[in-house]
């Protein structure tokens, strides 16, 4: 067996090479890319923690060079949390958390189950219809909207710029891939510049609104107008295409295992409905991996990393590493003991975790409530992407 992230056979279903690289190669050196492949469930969570390890080599070691025609595309990242080291990211994030709370967050459950019961209302006119496209790609754009005040009219704008953008991050991507991006990120950069500005001179009572007038108590720093607007794109870009993809392979999961999918039919109570979210974003994870820098020269279990080289963390693979999970490789929706990495570990920790595991389950309880009895239409086909797995369709009928 031959690892090779770029193979179409792999993208489609990795986890067989998950399996003998854990067993056979669990710290890979893959030539191709020039980066370290880690697959085991023990040291991706070490190493997602480890310091000597970062999303950025900067002040360590100046960043690579960012073609010219790309900086509208890599801004996004220069003043993003998702991006930066201490002490950047620790001003930032308290920042955007002080505002970004779980009760923020838990408040907006009345109005998601409105908006999954309307998404419903419609699909459910339909003899076979997709849920994706009818009903799971809405629901997280429009709660991620109403909630940084995003007007009616402008919304439809907000799935084409994040799919364009989210596109850079698979392991290559073409140049027509690239303009896309490109443009995107200027559009929706512009857009959200407009929109700052209308919040700051008359704010409203949304996240927009919040994030500009948030202060830290002690220094009084505030978030500059580039990371306000970086950090509605992150929220938009990241809480959409985890929760679209983790309800999209989860269901497709549950339709594979008929057994689970009828016990969840059954009884969807809400505790029910929690574990089996965390199994779906378990299973088939949504994101398949992550990236850090060495930032130090340094040693983990025998290897050596260099400073400057990458690794890459295999999120799918440890979620399915049997030395953590047992029964790994079968879906099990009431599993208990259930540490995925899937939301990632350490200081980069997903700060939208709350609010897309909430989606999650309003989504999934509220469609087991209302179609209780759906079955698969037709085989679904998967996204020919391997960073960010997720299927093209997912066609049902009633």
């Amino acid at each position: 067996m031959r690892f090779d992230p770029f193979a179409v056979e792999f993208q489609q279903n990795p986890y067989p090479v998950y399996t003998w690289l854990r067993d056979k190669n669990p710290i890979l050196w893959f030539n191709d890319t020039q980066n370290w492949y880690i697959s085991r469930y023990e040291d991706v969570d070490t190493l997602l923690r480890d310091r000597r390890l970062g999303r950025s080599l900067e002040p360590v070691q100046p960043a690579p060079p960012v073609p010219k025609h790309l900086a509208p595309f890599q801004r996004l990242s220069t003043y993003s949390m998702f991006d930066i080291e201490p002490p950047d990211h620790t001003r930032l994030r308290s920042l955007v958390s002080s505002v970004f709370t779980p009760k923020r967050v838990s408040a907006l459950r009345p109005q998601i189950e409105t908006i999954a019961n309307s998404l419903l209302d419609q699909a459910l006119k339909k003899r076979t219809f997709d849920l994706l496209e009818d009903y799971a790609v809405s629901l997280p754009v429009l709660v991620i909207a109403d909630m940084l005040g995003v007007p009616e009219a402008n919304r439809w704008h907000l799935r084409p710029w994040s799919a364009s953008i989210v596109a850079m991050y698979e392991l290559s991507h073409t140049q027509e891939q690239e303009q896309y991006a490109v443009q995107a990120s200027i559009e929706f950069w512009d857009y959200l510049k407009w929109l700052v500005d209308q919040r700051r001179s008359a704010p409203r009572d949304d996240l927009i609104s919040a994030l500009a007038a948030a202060t830290d108590a002690e220094s009084g720093a505030r978030l500059s107008e580039a990371e306000l607007i970086a950090t509605c794109i992150l929220l938009l870009n990241a809480g959409h295409e985890a929760t679209v993809n983790g309800f999209g392979n989860g269901m497709y999961a549950l339709f594979c295992h008929p057994q689970q999918l009828a016990i969840l039919q059954d009884n969807p109570t809400e505790e029910l409905v929690k574990t089996c979210v965390e199994e779906m974003l378990r299973y088939d994870t949504p994101l398949q991996l992550f990236k850090r820098w060495v930032r130090d020269d340094m040693e983990y279990k025998g290897v050596q990393f260099q400073q400057g080289q990458q690794l890459v963390l295999l999120f799918g693979s440890a979620n399915r590493d049997p030395r953590r999970f047992e029964g790994a490789d079968e879906m099990d929706i009431t599993r208990q003991d259930n540490p995925h990495i899937s939301f990632g570990a350490g200081i980069h920790f997903c700060l939208g975790a709350p609010l897309a595991r909430l989606e999650l389950n309003v989504a999934l309880r509220t469609l087991m409530k209302r179609a209780p009895r759906l079955e698969l239409a037709a085989e679904p086909q998967r996204r020919n992407s391997y960073v960010i797995r997720g299927l093209r369709d997912l066609k049902v009928f009633v």
